[in-house]
């Protein structure tokens, strides 16, 4: 046998290899950012194994990587092209499906649990270049201006059309205290801009609470977490417990998902029967529904929830469910439409896949993949146009000599904190002037 013929054989033994699903492990299905947990891929594995292999698809790859080996400008070793050829079939898949590799695997589990270095981005691939699901809160990117939908064409000065989403996100991590410029191409702007941004060893606090008025509490999700769930209970009983309780806004703006687990665990904590959300693969396991729980932690109390562009996936989950259910009013733009499960396959102790697995379903059945959720009051967010007046009118407190009101003087603090915060977000505005008629309504007995 000639050395090519040789070579061809054993190129060809490698790629068998590749393409049996031996000792994959299976992950509780999750979105986007699993816990990882192992358990066995049973018979449904098994049976994909014995479907016959595309010999002639196999062969061509063999013959590519020959000349690949024994053409390329440069050296390439055999582990290098094995890798880049699974990077490349994950990626062809979908935007979602990656190769997790040393630190890309290690990096998973610590955003789950609310802590990485980097520039706190949930991005994806769009064209040949990067695009912001959403910036996550209280992050780098968030403190440096980056917006959903913004696209991100150079980094450091290197246009990163050609990369892979693994290539160009490496590209952006770094060492917390280093700088990197991104080049952004932004729809409001007629040209690029450069923004530059200086690393960070980031600590979220996935959940905030503020009390907007005695009656009226507010909660903001950035993430879903492993804790999330747990967080969201603990701020919904402070503001639960006030006397004066009576309407509750959760923000899940620019909010881009996180585990499936948490989602389900915050919309059940106002949804009392029924489906939540349900699944949907090729796996027995990814066959899924998760039902509701006879309990509603605010008994009924009426519910705003915002969104955007950038609240993607498990955010859809949680705004599909209250919507579906009629147990909240959801407002602001149309959601970015992420409607499948990424399940986390362990390959040895180093590496994994991410892989689409499912896809899921609000509990009325609607696919959110492609569609994302349509709120039930359209707000786009705008600013506020100042108001200019020639004269201030008079008030008590302005008379010389004028009785102070010492009980008031708290209140007056937070009611100017929550009147800047109100006036810098035209859409949480109005969600508080839809929240407020609210409950006038309940308490007149016009609304039940």
């Amino acid at each position: 046998m000639s050395d090519m013929m040789k070579k061809r054989c054993s190129f060809l033994s490698v790629t068998f290899l590749l393409m049996l699903p031996i000792g994959l492990v299976a992950q509780e299905a999750e979105e986007v950012k699993p816990v990882l947990e192992t358990e066995p891929v049973l018979e449904q594995v098994q049976e994909e194994a014995q479907t016959p292999l595309p010999l002639d698809q196999v062969k061509t790859f063999a013959d590519i990587f020959t000349r690949i080996k024994q053409s390329y400008v440069e050296p390439v070793s055999d582990e290098q092209l094995l890798e880049y050829a699974v990077e490349g079939m994950l990626s062809g898949l979908d935007p979602h499906s990656a190769y997790l590799k040393g630190e890309r695997y290690e990096e998973l589990d610590k955003d789950t649990r609310g802590q990485f270095t980097g520039l706190g981005l949930e991005v994806v691939m769009d064209g040949g270049f990067i695009k912001v699901v959403a910036p996550i809160d209280d992050t780098p990117a968030d403190k440096a201006g980056i917006q959903a939908g913004d696209l991100i064409i150079r980094i450091d000065g290197e246009i990163i059309s050609g990369l892979t989403l693994n290539e160009a996100t490496e590209k952006m991590r770094g060492e917390p205290g280093t700088d990197i410029v991104l080049t952004i191409l932004r729809e409001t702007e007629p040209d690029p801009f450069d923004v530059s941004i200086t690393r960070a060893v980031v600590k979220l606090s996935s959940v905030k609470r503020k009390q907007l008025s005695n009656e009226i509490g507010y909660l903001r999700v950035t993430q879903f977490q492993q804790n999330t769930g747990e967080n969201f209970r603990k701020q919904l009983s402070k503001l639960r417990d006030q006397p004066d309780f009576s309407g509750l806004i959760l923000d899940l703006r620019n909010n881009p998902g996180g585990l499936l687990t948490s989602a389900i665990s915050i919309s059940d904590t106002f949804v009392t029967k029924g489906s939540i959300v349900s699944t949907q693969g090729r796996l027995q396991k990814s066959r899924q529904e998760y039902q509701a729980t006879a309990l509603d932690l605010i008994d009924g109390k009426p519910i705003v929830v915002l969104v955007n562009g950038g609240s993607a996936s498990a955010s859809e989950i949680v705004a599909g469910a209250l919507q579906d259910h009629k147990r909240a009013i959801i407002m602001g733009t149309e959601t970015f439409g992420k409607g499948s499960v990424q399940t986390v396959i362990t390959i040895n102790d180093s590496d994994a896949i991410k892989l689409t697995t499912a896809r899921y379903f609000t509990p009325s059945g609607r696919s959110i993949q492609a569609a994302g959720i349509v709120p039930d009051v359209l707000v786009e967010q705008r600013s506020f146009k100042d108001k200019k007046t020639s004269f201030k009118r008079i008030k008590e407190n302005d008379l010389p000599g004028h009785l102070d009101n010492k009980n008031n003087a708290k209140t007056a603090k937070a009611a100017k904190d929550v009147d800047e915060l109100l006036a810098a977000d035209y859409q949480l505005n109005e969600a508080f002037n839809l929240m407020k008629g609210m409950v006038l309504y309940a308490k007149t007995g016009v609304v039940n």
